[in-house]
């Protein structure tokens, strides 16, 4: 089992998209994908999912995650601060390793990799290193108390 908490980096575009509600925190469901160490995100020109997705990792086991219990309040923050919280995604190695460098959280709501915003992205080990989930273990990426972000 390997749990990580590793970085977090809040896309460019993210305050923009909120402003005029292309993502609606209150509503929108969100997703995580892994990629490879071959692309590092690029927080000033990736937009969509279709920007990174080559280098979305496959096979044994890995499947995209819809976050559970998504929450968008002042839980946790401070001075009226606003968090994106959810529960933490989990994948369960099967039939081979998954290995993977970053994750990247995403708007699933519109439904297609062109139109799902791009949300934040991090390091999986903040080394920088892959992370191998070995087959029948589990990566969990653990979120931060305060949630993947916080808007003050």
């Amino acid at each position: 089992m390997a749990t990580t908490t590793g970085t977090c980096t809040v896309f460019d575009k993210v305050k923009d998209w909120i402003g005029d509600n292309s993502i609606d925190l209150d509503t929108d469901a969100f997703s995580v994908l892994l990629i490879d160490n071959t692309l590092e995100p690029d927080r000033a020109t990736d937009d969509f999912v279709d920007d990174i997705v080559a280098n979305e990792i496959s096979g044994n086991g890995y499947s995209r995650k819809v976050l559970a219990s998504v929450v968008w309040n002042t839980s946790g923050g401070a001075n009226g601060q606003m968090m994106l919280d959810a529960a933490n995604p989990i994948w369960t190695a099967a039939g081979g390793s998954i290995v993977a460098r970053w994750w990247v959280l995403f708007d699933s709501t519109p439904g297609s990799d062109a139109t799902n915003n791009l949300i934040a992205y991090g390091l999986l080990d903040d080394t920088p290193a892959d992370v191998t989930t070995t087959d029948t273990n589990t990566l969990t990426l653990s979120i931060n108390a305060l949630g993947f972000f916080t808007v003050g």
